[in-house]
């Protein structure tokens, strides 16, 4: 197939750039478009030498919105843990394990919270000549190549605060479960506009055109 112009894979451009300063949301996403202005500067990445790197092109980033949606919803569940066990414990006397189980639940949501703001500027993805590439994590990396011909179903869903934040998450499902991915925090125009992009990409490629 003969890419257009705004489907010029990313390998084209330089590598550690991100998106274009500027660009207005929701614009077309091809390797070679804008991606919106409203999502983070730089990727995160782990330090060591022997870190996962795909060379080339550039990551486009989600919103930076998404890390307060999901601090408003750890805390809150947090603040729910935390009232439960005082409940449990000073007003109908349960035993300690009342107290120990609270107590593991609130580590985890306060480390959690500590780490999101790191964990969602790891996570981009990249649109390449025959797949998107997926990326998240730091201490556990993770990249997915999903070939664009193998997307069977392109989904885009949000909740409540998802819907009050103006943000969105974009979920990709092939024949392979394994290769399912989720792209969490992109700006709803730029949900739209991706999905449309990915399913007249995809359909394009099963048609062998």
């Amino acid at each position: 197939m003969t890419n257009s112009p705004e489907m010029i894979p990313d390998s084209s451009r330089d590598s550690g750039t991100t998106d274009t300063p500027g660009a207005p949301s929701g614009a077309a996403v091809g390797g070679g478009a804008a991606a919106p202005a409203e999502s983070f500067d730089r990727i995160a990445e782990p330090t060591s030498e022997n870190r996962l790197v795909l060379e080339g092109g550039v990551w486009h980033q989600i919103s930076p919105k998404y890390v307060t949606v999901q601090l408003i919803s750890h805390g809150s569940f947090l603040a729910i843990v935390i009232a439960a066990t005082l409940v449990l414990t000073l007003l109908l006397h349960v035993g300690w394990w009342a107290w120990a189980v609270g107590g593991v639940l609130a580590v985890i949501q306060v480390w959690t919270l500590a780490i999101l703001p790191r964990q969602a500027r790891s996570i981009g993805y990249r649109l390449r000549e025959d797949d998107l590439v997926f990326r998240r994590g730091i201490l556990w990396q993770r990249f997915v190549a999903v070939p664009y011909g193998r997307m069977q179903l392109i989904d885009i869903t949000h909740g409540p605060l998802d819907r009050g934040f103006g943000i969105a998450q974009l979920k990709f499902v092939t024949a392979a479960a394994a290769t399912g991915v989720v792209i969490p925090g992109l700006a709803q125009s730029t949900a739209e506009t991706l999905r449309d992009h990915l399913i007249e990409v995809a359909e394009s490629r099963r048609t062998g055109l």
